[in-house]
């Protein structure tokens, strides 16, 4: 039987395809509260992108020519502290490798891999790493709002103007209820959410994405006074998943963001800190390299689409079909899908829209848990859906798989991946 031919074309192997090495992350942990809530988001950067090295010995760092790094909370766009990063980490040359930013918001770090395949594609270089690092911990005070702002913007005439500074969770209510998404629903999701990533990490799924991060812990009090001393400590599992959440539990919960709203803490995504990475190199570089044994997978295309500010949520109902349509793909042609749950309002929505209801009971859709449980790292988000995504695919076999997320002021981002 012969393969479509969008997925055909997606599959064939070819010298100038963009092949994935590797995909780690840090552990995705609870802002304030969690075990890297005293790290700084270049020391898991830093972190992440030793390690690496470590998993790629036979490379030589020489060969890596630039790094791009998504990050949306950070004084300066986090580009001088990202570099210092890089120039602190042991291996890299920093007379040879360079390093610059990105900013799509909760799509930062995807766009920080697109931008590194398409340096690739260009033949600008040959091999680079796509990464993203955030510690809301210490960065998320403004709650993501602009404080210092063209004050005609904040009383534009123009709503979508207006628009992009509302809070994410109004649009999250604004979803709920434009779209029909109950609380029982949005609670229910949660609740398997959290129950997939249990499992997950029962199962040790996350073990070969994961890296563990040294660093330090200092107990504090509700005041935030501190509690004995600071003790050194390796955090080496993601800390915000809730095994054994019911939905009586999450019943209980008030709404956070209107007084008769279907948002809660509970089944939206958490406030998170943790850092990813991606290793990207042209096929007939790896080959030269004697690398392809290592190739996990492909970067194939990504899209992005926009959509009102108001009800940013429902992007990835927009830029996935745009993406798919692109390549010539079809839902039934894609194995795994990783769509963000910003919240569960809008994640519902899109697997509503996007047809994916039976995918979603079928544990086709965020199998191992999602935001809601994992957290979201705005900056490190994507890339670390890349590696969840690509790990994914080579414990299960799957081929084709998309990662997609809204995106804050009205975006949605899709990527498609293959795996080797």
């Amino acid at each position: 039987m012969s393969l479509p031919r969008g997925l055909k074309s997606v599959l064939t192997k070819a010298p100038t395809d963009v092949v994935i090495l590797s995909a780690l992350r840090t552990p995705i942990t609870r802002s304030y509260k969690g075990g890297l809530k005293d790290a700084y988001p270049e020391e898991l950067l830093s972190t992440v992108l030793k390690a690496t090295l470590d998993a790629n010995p036979n490379l030589d760092p020489k060969l890596i020519e630039d790094v791009a790094v998504g990050v949306v909370l950070n004084e300066l766009g986090g580009s001088k502290a990202a570099r210092m990063a890089l120039n602190h980490t042991p291996g890299f040359d920093t007379s040879s490798t360079s390093l610059y930013t990105a900013n799509r918001a909760c799509a930062s770090s995807l766009q920080a891999i697109t931008l590194v395949a398409s340096q690739i594609k260009t033949e600008m270089i040959s091999v680079g790493i796509g990464a993203g690092m955030e510690s809301m911990t210490r960065n998320y005070g403004t709650r993501a709002i602009p404080v210092d702002v063209w004050p005609e913007l904040k009383e534009s005439e123009v709503k979508e103007a207006r628009d992009c500074v509302m809070s994410m969770g109004i649009t999250s209510e604004n979803v709920a209820e434009r779209y029909n998404v109950s609380r029982e629903d949005q609670d229910a999701l949660a609740v398997e959410s959290h129950a997939r990533a249990a499992r997950a990490v029962k199962e040790g799924w996350f073990d070969r994405e994961i890296v563990p991060v040294h660093t330090r812990f200092q107990e504090v009090d509700k005041q935030g006074n501190k509690v004995g001393e600071e003790q050194k400590v390796t955090v080496t599992k993601d800390d915000g998943i809730r095994e054994g959440v019911s939905l009586e539990k999450l019943a209980k919960l008030k709404p956070a963001f209107k007084p008769d709203g279907r948002s809660t803490a509970g089944n939206s995504s958490q406030v998170s800190d943790g850092a990813a990475a991606t290793l990207l190199m042209r096929r007939s570089t790896a080959t030269e390299l004697g690398l392809t044994g290592q190739i996990m997978g492909k970067f194939v295309a990504s899209a992005v689409a926009g959509c009102k500010p108001d009800e940013m949520g429902i992007g990835p109902a927009i830029a996935i079909p745009k993406l798919l349509n692109q390549l010539g793909l079809k839902n039934e042609d894609v194995d795994r899908w990783e769509i963000n749950e910003a919240f569960a309002s809008q994640a519902l929505y899109c697997v509503r829209e996007l047809g994916l209801e039976k995918e979603l009971a079928a544990g086709k859709v965020n199998p191992d848990g999602g935001a809601i449980a994992l957290g979201h790292p705005l900056g490190a988000t994507g890339a670390r859906m890349v590696s969840t995504l690509m790990h994914g695919l080579q414990r299960t076999g799957g081929e084709v798989g998309v990662v997609s997320m809204c995106i804050g002021t009205g975006m949605g981002m899709a990527g498609v991946f293959v795996r080797e």
